[in-house]
């Protein structure tokens, strides 16, 4: 047996038949030969050297074919070579650095004219999505928040004023033309005024209001006219309510659709006051009305407000005193009537000159409003006055 390795890609070689070991004893009986195969056969005991080798040999065969399997399956990877492709990156990332570095300087040291970019466009205001109304007009302009009727409402309200005046000696019935007209405006006027257009319903319930507290005072005594106005109001009141609540708009819009429907009923049944005072005396009538219509006119000229306000009070007034002279009152109560009557027509002015109002507004609760508003004055006080 040679001292040499055993190749394991080489057919295993059995050594002799023991001929270059001399056999422990003499008396011990020759082995049989052992299997090509390393297969290990089982022999009487003893201490025999040649089978203790085969076997070690046989052992040492079965370790090494597994090892060279495997080696043969799974190849054994480089440690080297994840070390050696992270420096490679780490190095290209540094070259780029440097380059990037040396452009930049480059860069500020030589600076490139910068061509002339055009001009911004100017932003242009979004068109909104509906027409602006004549307040959103007024208030994206910058102009005044207070915007008086002017003489051509006046000039109406005047005219509305003298057949009033001219109506009042024929008694109720004949007013009640008139005041069913000046009803008619101020529904429209006050609905308009608070920005709900066409309103329809609001504006034909407030109108029904008024021709319902006309229908009795008509039917009624006059000593029971506070009473018909007081409940129209009342009945009015539920009525809108109700309507109200009916509705399916928002809380909001409800709310403000109710305040505008009860004001605007409230007023067109004030206007029926004319009514009620004819029936006590249509001297304060004819008063009124006039003190209404030349304290418009008077307010309506191109004056300093304070100076305006002064000159429609002194003016209504004089018109009091002079319609009083007319139809036989004294000075004193007409003039205080007409002054009282002038005051209310220019708080109903006031009202319409509120908030950026439009022409349709001047046109309408500009021209009702001041006689309307008047109508509390000329019942009460030309029952106690005249």
């Amino acid at each position: 047996m040679s001292n040499q390795p055993h190749d394991p890609q080489q057919p295993y070689e059995p050594p002799g038949p023991y001929g270059s070991y001399p056999p422990p004893y003499e008396g011990q009986q020759q082995p049989p030969p052992a299997d090509p195969y390393g297969a290990y056969v089982q022999e009487q005991p003893g201490y025999g050297y040649p089978q203790q080798q085969a076997y070690a040999q046989q052992q040492y065969q079965q370790q090494q074919h597994p090892q060279q399997q495997y080696q043969q399956q799974q190849p054994y990877a480089d440690p080297y070579a994840a070390q050696q492709q992270y420096a490679a990156g780490w190095d290209q990332q540094r070259h780029y650095a440097q380059q990037q570095h040396q452009q930049q300087h480059q860069q500020a040291a030589h600076p490139r004219p910068q061509a002339e970019r055009p001009a911004a466009p100017e932003p242009t205001a979004p068109e909104p999505a509906r027409p602006m109304t004549a307040a959103e007009k007024a208030r994206a302009e910058g102009r005044p928040q207070i915007i008086d009727p002017g003489l051509r409402p006046a000039a109406l309200t005047a005219v509305l004023a003298a057949l009033l005046a001219a109506t009042a000696p024929l008694g109720q019935f004949g007013v009640a033309v008139v005041v069913a007209l000046l009803q008619a405006v101020t529904a429209a006027g006050w609905f308009r005024l608070n920005g709900m257009w066409p309103a329809r319903q609001g504006i034909a319930l407030a109108f029904a209001g008024g021709l319902a507290a006309d229908a009795g005072l008509l039917a009624t005594e006059r000593v029971h006219a506070p009473t018909v106005l007081i409940g129209a109001i009342g009945v009015w009141l539920l009525l809108v309510i109700v309507l109200q609540l009916r509705s399916h708009a928002s809380a909001d819009e409800r709310l403000y659709g109710l305040t505008a429907a009860v004001a605007s009923s409230a007023l067109a049944v004030i206007a029926a006051g004319y009514l009620a005072a004819v029936a006590e005396s249509s001297d304060a009538v004819v008063v009124g009305a006039a003190a209404v219509a030349v304290g418009t006119l008077a307010r309506a000229l191109p004056l300093p407000t304070p100076a305006a306000v002064a000159l429609g009070l002194l003016a209504a007034a004089g018109a009091g005193v002079g319609a009083g002279q007319l139809t036989g009152t004294g000075t004193a109560p007409a003039a205080v009537l007409g002054l009282a009557a002038g005051a209310c027509a220019l708080m109903g002015l006031r009202v319409t000159a509120y908030d950026y109002p439009s022409r349709f507004v001047h046109m309408t609760a500009g021209v009702a409003l001041p006689l309307a508003a008047a109508a509390p004055a000329v019942y009460v006080l030309g029952r106690a006055l005249v």
